[in-house]
């Protein structure tokens, strides 16, 4: 356990000892803590970056409020990720690779909203330019495919189901979210099938 403190406790150190306590570095590892479940060393690190950047406009508008929601969620409270995530609304394009919009997403999926979630997975699908290369890109297909089995739409969750599949399709098969993904999208084949038609099936 001390082994354990001591590890999620560097980033809070390392941002306290850096002398370029901008970096965007910190506030990325304070969401990473979040969303991992260490609720913990995460506020930490968002209430340190609060106290010392109060006028930092990207970090007080997008990051903080990302960050906070994160924590919501992981104590399965959704209303209040949405209503802290509220403050991006009007910019939300301008947030860092769309990580706001996707955590959003989460949350609406949580409270069982699939129509405004898909929006936002839709959202970050569209804007590839904005996501470059964070890894929110690939699972807003994720996030979509749920989105549209929630609202009962079998044919556009498979298909989206099939588009993260493809773009994983080299991951380690052991990742737990891709794990969770190919029994989702078993289940779901499964549900279809047993609900078509017989000459259906045999075409499929």
């Amino acid at each position: 356990m001390a082994i354990r403190s001591g590890l999620v406790q560097t980033p809070l150190r390392r941002l306290k000892l850096s002398e370029n306590k901008t970096d965007p570095a910190f506030p990325a590892e304070a969401l990473a803590l979040a969303w991992a479940g260490d609720v913990a060393p995460a506020e930490e690190l968002a209430h340190e970056m609060d106290k010392s950047f109060p006028l930092n406009t990207v970090l007080q508008r997008y990051w903080l409020p990302t960050i906070r929601a994160a924590v919501a969620l992981h104590r399965k409270n959704a209303d209040k990720a949405v209503e802290l995530l509220g403050v991006m609304s009007p910019h939300e394009l301008g947030a860092p690779w769309l990580i706001p919009v996707y955590v959003r997403g989460q949350a609406y999926l949580m409270q069982g909203n699939g129509r405004t979630a898909a929006s936002d997975f839709q959202m970050i699908i569209d804007h590839p330019g904005l996501v470059r290369l964070s890894v929110v890109g690939v699972l807003a297909h994720l996030g979509l495919a749920r989105a549209y089995a929630l609202q009962g739409d079998t044919t556009k969750a498979r298909a989206a189901y099939q588009d993260f599949l493809t773009l994983w399709k080299d991951a380690d098969p052991d990742i737990p979210i891709l794990k969770e993904a190919k029994e989702e999208y078993a289940k779901l084949q499964l549900s279809t099938a047993v609900t078509l038609p017989l000459h259906d099936r045999a075409s499929r």
